[in-house]
């Protein structure tokens, strides 16, 4: 039901030797050369250029473009456009031109080619592309990851003793995009000229970014989200069974017990990490995959609103109006006249 741009399966693996190799080539990096990197903005912007072209190049048309590399997808966008609903998956996301808003709730998120976007669980948000033109068009790249990759390199490298425990945090974040990350992203995106490199040297650079972002000033916000016996794993945790269940009537003492947390507990928690409630939450996500099956699948809102669990059409075409601005039947109506403009 969620929209993702994924990249196609991997097809090498890395022996646990060369990533332990890695870790320690990584952590013996001098710290005077690191913070050198990050401080010259000349270079970044350098890197920032030649990533934009490559980008530009890889991917030439409109649209997402899955690449050979593992869980990384390129996009380019030549127009502004207005939000998209969708759910994002955990995912490192990097402009290197244009700039982006993401909304979730009621709180904004906007990053650019100074500022990259980390989202840690699977959240319900719209995202709008605001900066973009056919001269200057948006230009991204999307590295998705597992949280228990994440886990496993915060505890190679001890990064779990680095970074105390905390309050529960939001699920997604901004962050400065210094030379520092530039740099392993440069070198991911250019193995797309090399195929036959991919398998070996992928899965290490990708390493190398996961590293340099838990390192950053805001890692300790994804180390949290990864550490197994976190409030935000057992969030985590209740996301996943809501996402399953989202067509049944939900029942939050139900939820809380089986991530065993109290329900004020699970209440409190969820909202820290998502913005919103575990009830609006599943509600967003009845109310976009309604969207998307009338789109795709030519339903009508009655049907729609049943397939997702609505018992009662006008509850569904009364929340459908106040989320998306507009009942049903208007909302798609418009959605496929923006779909033929393009075509």
């Amino acid at each position: 039901m969620f929209a993702r741009f994924s990249g196609m399966a991997a097809k090498g693996q890395t022996s646990a030797g060369q990533m332990r190799k890695l870790g320690s080539m990584l952590t013996s990096t001098p710290q005077a050369l690191r913070d050198e990197r990050s401080a010259n903005p000349l270079q970044a912007t350098v890197m920032r250029a030649e990533l934009a072209a490559l980008i530009d190049r890889f991917t030439g048309t409109d649209g997402a473009h899955a690449t050979l590399i593992p869980r990384l997808t390129l996009a380019r966008i030549s127009h502004s456009q207005h939000p998209v609903h969708t759910v994002y998956e955990p995912a490192f996301c990097v402009l290197a031109q244009g700039s982006k808003r993401v909304l979730l709730g009621d709180e904004v998120y906007v990053y650019d080619s100074n500022h990259y976007l980390v989202v840690g669980q699977n959240l319900p948000v719209a995202g709008q592309v605001v900066d973009a033109s056919p001269e200057a068009p948006y230009l991204s790249m999307r590295l998705f990851f597992d949280v228990k990759d994440i886990a496993a390199l915060a505890l190679d490298l001890q990064l779990g003793q680095a970074f105390p425990a905390r309050a529960s945090q939001r699920g997604i974040f901004t962050g400065t995009l210094s030379a520092t990350l530039l740099d392993p992203l440069l070198r991911l995106v250019k193995l797309l000229d090399t195929p036959e490199e991919v398998a070996a040297l992928a899965p290490l650079i990708t390493r190398e970014i996961l590293y340099r972002l838990l390192k950053s000033p805001d890692g300790w916000r994804l180390v949290q989200m990864a550490m197994v016996d976190s409030h935000s794993q057992r969030i985590a945790q209740a996301i996943s069974l809501l996402s399953q269940r989202y067509q049944e009537p939900l029942r939050v003492d139900e939820l809380a017990n089986e991530v065993h947390m109290s329900v004020s507990s699970l209440h409190q928690h969820f909202k820290a990490v998502t913005a919103m409630s575990p009830l609006q939450f599943q509600k967003q996500l009845r109310l976009q995959e309604a969207r998307r099956i009338m789109i795709s699948e030519h339903l009508d809102a009655a049907a729609a609103g049943h397939r997702v669990g609505y018992e009662s059409q006008s509850q569904f075409n009364r929340e459908y109006s106040r989320f998306f601005g507009s009942p049903p039947v208007r909302d798609v109506k418009r959605l496929r006249e923006q779909q033929l403009s393009r075509a």
